[in-house]
Formats: structure tokens, C-alpha cells, sequence
């Protein structure tokens, strides 16, 4: 967390936003604004009468964490943004540890969260007012209580990330595969399993019917994602012709970097298949992979997008824990260096950030 925090300090440019600005840049606003003043009423229109998006796209539990913290510290909105942000970090780190000592040993372990938190392209996400580290933090809270067959907890983890972020169906898939896995393996129907499952599915669906009855529409939230975003499922018809675009053309660092990135991404989840990861894992990483790249959204969010899925770290992390401590201890650092460096420049010099 500190290294991005210098880098992006040193990258800003003199009489730049400074660097409490560039923390709660794009999105961050629209969280901030939603735990300081709730959610809008309605559907918002441009000047012209063309329906745009509003705070409606955002799930709740994130803006609400942070109102939470405003008022128990005093704090403005952007710094409780921030604050709830850096907690979630430090849960998430937490816990994915954990997660990687139950299925590949300690070292394995600690090159995973060192990797997470620091060497992804965008690592730098999850410590912006962002919801990327408490959806994290909740999605492998769930895998890990999963993993130790606590049902029930796994399903209010996954109902709890499900409120967080719409990707969430890749917790709630992991976690039916778990309690799949189990029951086959005892040869009898377990209800504590069955209900953990069913709990699970429950954040996403009570989000959007709510604001579907707020606004008096069923797929309000879907109108609001593609009126302010371009968001809507196209089967990876856009990403592909940006890669197509990105490694013809070969024209500009942004789209060049980000798709040799999500291309080497996909390359560790698919290594992650072929070295038996545990199943749900494989599951949850692969539905967060699909869910990133099978959507129209900006292609330079991408691997913001992609920042929570976790299984692409499993073979990097379980290369290096097999090299030397000082080739790995070489290797991580300058896998960090770029990580900080990337999500810094980024933020500091492409115009429409993360």
C-alpha cells in the first residue's frame, strides 16, 4: 500500500490534484457522494432529455462501510472513502493469505498477497475509494470459509460481496461448487451446504430488485449501466475487436500495454487449470476472467476488472516459492516496481484514469 501511495506521489506532476485527488478520482465521487447525500430517486437525463447514468449503478455496501466511518471518525466523505478502502486491503491481504497457506503452504502465501496487493497492472485500485478491496476481501472470506465447509458463513460472505459488486456471481458459483464437491464426496445431501448456497445468491438480486422498484422498472440498473458506461453483455464481441484494433495497430501505450496485460492475465488463469487449482478457486477466477472480458465496458478498465480475481496469482506464486529466496525476492521487487509504476502512471497521465 505505501509503495503505490510514493510512486504516485512522485509520478503527479507539480501543480497536479495532489495525491488525496487522484485517490478518489472518477468512481470514488460517485461512492463518496452516495454515503454523504444516499442514492438518487430516479433516473437521471442530459440537458437534451438522453437518459444518463447516476449513483444507482453503484452497489451499496461499500458507500454505506464508509458512511459508517465517517460518522464514528468525524471525517469527510472522501476521507472515510479512503479509510474503509485501506481496511478492506488489510482484511483482504489477510484473508487471501489464509486462503493460500490452506492450499499451497506459507510461502506460496506470502508471494500471493505480496502480488495481489502490489505487482497487478492496477493493483493501485485497492487503495483508491474504490470497491475492489472489500469485495475482494469478502469474496475470499467466503472461499476460505468455503474451504473449511463453514456453509453458512461462506454464504453471508458471498450475499455480503453480492452487495458490493455485481461480479459477485463468481463467489456465489465457487461457493456452489464447493458445496457440490462436498456432498458428492459424502454421497448425501447436506442442508447446512444447500443453505449456504441459497444465502449466498441473495446480495445481488435484493440490490437490483430494489432499485428496479424504486424506479418502477425491472431493469432499471441495466437502463442506468449502458446509459452512463456502455455496459451490457456482448459475448467479448468489443473486447476482441480492441485487441484486434490494439496488436494490428500497434498505436499508443495505453491500449497496447493494457492488452498484452489482459492477454497475459488470461494466460495465468488458463496455467491455473492446467495445474489443478482447487476447484471453486478455479471457478470463482474464471467467472471474474469471463465476467471482465465478455462485457462492453471501457477497455481500459479491464484490468481494473480483473484486479479481484485472484487465480491468475496461483502459478506466478507458486513458481517463485519454488525458486531461490533471493531470484524470487529479485523477481517480486521488480514485478512490484512495475505494478506501482503502472497503476501510477495510469492515474497521473491517461486522461480517463481507471
Amino acid at each position: 500500500m505505501l509503495a503505490h501511495l510514493i510512486v504516485l506521489a512522485v509520478l503527479d506532476p507539480p501543480g497536479g490534484p495532489g495525491l488525496r485527488e487522484r485517490l478518489l478520482s472518477w468512481d470514488a465521487r460517485h461512492f463518496a457522494a452516495i454515503a454523504t447525500d444516499g442514492y438518487p430517486t430516479g433516473f437521471t437525463y442530459t440537458a437534451d432529455g438522453a437518459l444518463t447514468g447516476n449513483e444507482l449503478a453503484f452497489f451499496p455496501l461499500y458507500p454505506l462501510a464508509t458512511a459508517a466511518v465517517r460518522a464514528v471518525t468525524g471525517t469527510d466523505a472522501g476521507t472515510a472513502a479512503l479509510l474503509t478502502a485501506h481496511l478492506a486491503l488489510a482484511a483482504a491481504t489477510a484473508v487471501l493469505y489464509a486462503l493460500l497457506a490452506r492450499l499451497h503452504g506459507e510461502r506460496t502465501a506470502l508471494i500471493g498477497i505480496v502480488l495481489f496487493a502490489g505487482a497487478q497492472p492496477l493493483a493501485v485500485v485497492l487503495v483508491m475509494g474504490y470497491s475492489e478491496a472489500l469485495f475482494t476481501a469478502l469474496a475470499a472470506a467466503s472461499l476460505l470459509a468455503a474451504h473449511r465447509r463453514a456453509w453458512l458463513t461462506a454464504g453471508a460472505l458471498a450475499s455480503l460481496a453480492g452487495l458490493t459488486r455485481p461480479v459477485a456471481v463468481a463467489a456465489t458459483l465457487a461457493l456452489a461448487t464447493a458445496a457440490a464437491l462436498h456432498m458428492l464426496r459424502a454421497r448425501r445431501l447436506e442442508p447446512r451446504a444447500l443453505a449456504g448456497v441459497v444465502l449466498g445468491c441473495a446480495g445481488t438480486p435484493a440490490y437490483l430488485l430494489w432499485v428496479g422498484h424504486r424506479l418502477g422498472r425491472a431493469d432499471a440498473w441495466f437502463l442506468i449501466q449502458e446509459a452512463g458506461w456502455g455496459t451490457h453483455w456482448d459475448h467479448g464481441a468489443g473486447f476482441a475487436d480492441f485487441l484486434g484494433d490494439a496488436l494490428l495497430r500497434l498505436d499508443g501505450w495505453v491500449p497496447v500495454s493494457t492488452a498484452f496485460l489482459v492477454l497475459l492475465l488470461l494466460a495465468a488463469t488458463a496455467a491455473a487449470w492446467r495445474r489443478g487449482a482447487w476447484p471453486p478457486l478455479l471457478v470463482y477466477g474464471t467467472v471474474v476472467a469471463v465476467l471482465a472480458v465478455g462485457q462492453s465496458n471501457y477497455y481500459h478498465c479491464k484490468l481494473r476488472l480483473l484486479v479481484p480475481a485472484l487465480l491468475f496469482l496461483v502459478p506466478p506464486a507458486r513458481a517463485l516459492a519454488r525458486a531461490r529466496p533471493r531470484t524470487a525476492a529479485a523477481v517480486l521487487s521488480g514485478l512490484v516496481l512495475f505494478g506501482c509504476w503502472y497503476g501510477a502512471h495510469m492515474l497521473t497521465t491517461w486522461p480517463y484514469a481507471i
